[in-house]
């Protein structure tokens, strides 16, 4: 399934426009985000077109860039208009029954970012989890309740993973946690399948896998599982996304994501080193047989 990026040539284009006009005024990213009362990252996205500028967040940073020129002005509303028009033909819109908002922006973040580093303490990495893996966990969850929606959802993870694949894919780095090899999500013949498939892609020059065990006993990430999403311009900030029972929520203020960084590099350099991470899947690979 192609997929659609929504940092699209109108949306950066826009974002171009408005930090120009953020620059002429002599406006800081702090004061442009205390005009929307968001944060400088938010600001940073948008300038670089990874977030839909709606109405009244664009009146808003027009009149606090001073802009009085009614072309200008008008120019800018239509690329708005144009920008959001595109943003909605991403594929994942077709799947809109099954996906909260939250999980949307989540595929639209995974879309135009460059890496991701991701640290999971019960579950496999979406982006790494086979289809049966996913058909089970969805079944498991008890949020969709017909068949036809688990399909949806299959599809949806199917659709993500093309980000690793392909002429520009994705930098993913995952740090498991040994419990979430040891789970035996849909029996011992599925996992062994989904353990299989995750040293599979761990081949691949743009997938590192590295596992935390169990004898590394008590340490920092032990608390929940996240994503650090990164971007390609160097004026981009990282983002954090938490996962919970409730929903997902985004971290984005730098002390935060700061946070986040640090508790992955903790991870990271406590886990086994890939090579080492990779004979322990297979061991339990083969310990998870009928």
């Amino acid at each position: 399934m192609p997929s659609v990026k929504p940092s699209t040539v109108l949306g950066r284009q826009l974002g171009d426009e408005l930090r120009r006009f953020r620059e002429a005024a002599g406006v800081s990213m702090a004061d442009a985000a205390e005009a929307l009362d968001c944060t400088k990252a938010k600001i940073s996205r948008i300038e670089n077109g990874h977030v839909p500028v709606r109405g009244p967040d664009l009146s808003a940073l027009v009149q606090a860039y001073g802009v009085e020129d009614p072309e200008a002005r008008e120019r800018l509303a239509t690329l708005t208009r144009r920008a959001n028009r595109r943003r909605r033909d991403g594929w994942w819109h077709q799947y809109s029954e099954v996906l909260s908002d939250s999980y949307r922006d989540q595929i639209e973040m995974e879309a135009i970012c460059s890496s991701i580093r991701t640290f999971q303490v019960q579950l496999i990495p979406g982006l790494l989890q086979t289809p049966e893996y996913v058909r089970a966990m969805s079944v498991a969850s008890r949020t969709w309740e017909t068949p036809e929606e688990i399909e949806q959802v299959v599809q949806v993870r199917l659709a993500r993973q093309e980000r690793l694949i392909g002429d520009d894919p994705l930098e993913f780095w995952a740090v498991i946690a040994e419990g979430a090899l040891r789970q035996r999500v849909g029996g011992p013949d599925l996992m062994r399948t989904q353990l299989n498939s995750l040293l599979t892609m761990a081949e691949r020059s743009n997938i590192t896998v590295q596992v935390l065990p169990f004898s590394c006993g008590a340490h920092s990430c032990m608390f929940g599982p996240y994503l650090l999403l990164s971007f390609p311009q160097l004026s981009a900030l990282d983002l954090v996304l938490t996962e919970t029972v409730t929903g997902n929520t985004w971290i984005e203020r730098e002390p935060g994501v700061r946070r986040y960084q640090a508790l992955f590099d903790d991870a990271r350099t406590t886990a086994l080193p890939a090579t080492e991470s990779l004979e322990l899947i297979r061991r339990i690979a083969e310990e998870h047989r009928s």
